[in-house]
Order: structure tokens, then sequence, then C-alpha cells
């Protein structure tokens, strides 16, 4: 029988805190080729052009200067991958995972925006905790975190929708194009929209919440789920909402889709929407 390998929880809260700062300060490279290339090669609009770079300059400042790249330095989402032969001391998962993400928005003079009851006295816990945590276990001996903090102004545009069996893959990229629509400036065009689809509804929506943080020009590797990709990308860049939401052809970076095994009585599908910085880091411990 193989021994477990151990890991001190005082590496995941380092590991949570770095990846935090990280993420707030700088974007993926393929973000920001994207952003240059839609810039430089695809944006027709002089405004669009100037948005774009505008936008890019912001995210140049930001990592020479480490600065955040927004205000809304967002609520800590933390994807974390646990080889099942794992085992941890030195204390609390929840609380070493919380503990990095409190720590990483002192140090990085970060604005905190948790509210602990959202809903009556919405009083700010001051520490941006608790993060909101999906666990998976998987094979092997290493752990994964793969951090995002995702701003509300994006957040704030997502929609879920149940559809019955008969409905098809038109009807989804019609739901994903209305839901941008609605959108309109809101979540900082141009955006990553990350689709969910099957499962149940709350899986449906850790898929797209995933979906967003995959990089640029990434295919589904099913033929089906590609095409709808390419399409959805299409339909949504022709509805003219813009960089900024001034006009122009750069609505959305990508449109990436997740699927799972679902029901036979209906199928969810949830459109998360991520606005163009699209923050996120990985390291596995």
């Amino acid at each position: 029988m193989k021994v477990p390998r151990e890991i001190d929880l005082s590496l995941v809260t380092e590991a949570v805190k770095g990846l935090l700062i990280k993420a707030n300060i700088s974007i993926g490279q393929d973000i920001y080729n994207a952003l240059v290339h839609a810039r430089d090669r695809v944006e027709e609009s002089p405004v669009g052009k100037y948005v774009l770079d505008q936008i890019i300059r912001n995210h140049d400042i930001a990592r020479s200067d480490q600065m955040p790249i927004c205000q809304d330095t967002g609520m800590a989402v933390v994807f974390t991958d646990i080889g099942q032969e794992v085992v941890f001391r030195g204390g609390n998962l929840v609380q070493a995972i919380n503990s990095g993400v409190e720590e990483a928005y002192r140090e990085g003079f970060f604005r905190r925006s948790v509210v602990a009851d959202p809903l009556f006295d919405r009083k700010n816990t001051g520490t941006n905790t608790p993060a909101v945590i999906h666990t998976r276990i998987v094979p092997g001996d290493r752990m994964t975190l793969l951090v995002t903090p995702k701003g509300f102004g994006s957040e704030n545009m997502s929609a879920l929708k149940m559809f019955t069996p008969a409905e098809g893959p038109e009807k989804v990229r019609d739901f994903i194009k209305e839901t941008v629509a609605a959108a309109g400036p809101n979540p900082c065009p141009p955006t990553i929209v990350g689709v969910g689809i099957g499962g149940t509804v709350e899986a449906a929506a850790i898929m797209a919440k995933r979906a967003t943080l995959y990089p640029i020009g990434r295919r589904n590797t099913d033929s089906r789920y590609a095409a709808l990709e390419i399409e959805s990308l299409a339909a949504v860049n022709d509805l003219g909402i813009g960089p900024g939401g001034l006009g122009g052809r750069v609505t959305c970076l990508d449109v990436h889709i997740d699927f799972a095994p679902g029901h036979i009585a209906g199928t969810p599908v949830v459109v998360n929407i991520c606005c163009h910085a699209s923050r996120h880091a990985e390291v596995t411990i």
C-alpha cells in the first residue's frame, strides 16, 4: 500500500496568498495577446480601438507598478483538486485557504468586498473571506489550486435557463447571445463567456465558472460543442456592443463550453460572463 503524502497547510495558505496577489495585478499572456490582436487586427471602430488600447495600457501599468488591474478585486473563488493519496497536517483546509485570502487582500491593499449577510445587514467581513471553494478528489498525491478573484460587474450579468429536451443547440446559442445582449456594457467588454450545459443547476454553474478560465482559443474536444462555441462567439460579436460597450466588432474574446451528463427530463444551461481580465492563477503542490 502506498504511503500517503503529507502536505502542511501552511503551504496552502502561502500558495493561495501568492496566487491571489498575482491574479489581481497581472493577466495571462493568452488574454494579453488576444487584446493586442483584437486592437491591431480585428476591431474596425476607431473608438473600439482606442478603448482596447486603454485596456492594454492599464494591464501594462498594473503589472509594472504591481497595482490591481481593477478597483473591484473580486470575491475569491478557489478550485482545488486534491489527490486521494494526500493527507493534510497542521490545521483545517478551509481555514488555511481563507487565511491565504485574508493575507493576500491585506498585504496587497486590495479592496475587501465580501459581506457576511447578503440580504439584511450586509456588513463587510473586513477580510474578503470566506472564499467560495470548489473541491474535487482526483487520483494521485498532488494538490492543484486554481484561484480567480471574481468581480461582480460581470458576475451580475450571468444567467441560468432550464431547457426542455426538445430544444436544441440553436436555442442554446440564442440564449448565450441574449444574455450578452442584455448585459450590454456592464461586464466591461470585451468579455470571456463560460457556458455550462447539463448535470444539475449547481453543476452547470460550476462548469460555467471554470470555463471562463480556459485559455483563449481553447476548443471543446467534442467537435459539436466546439462548433457551438465558434457559432456563439460569432453571434455575440455580431451584436456590435464592442469594447467598453461603445460599439465595435470585439464584444467577446472567446466562448468556452463545458458539458456533463444530465437527466432525461431537462437541460440546465448557465452562462457565466467574465470581464476582459479573466484574472486567475494556478499552482500544483
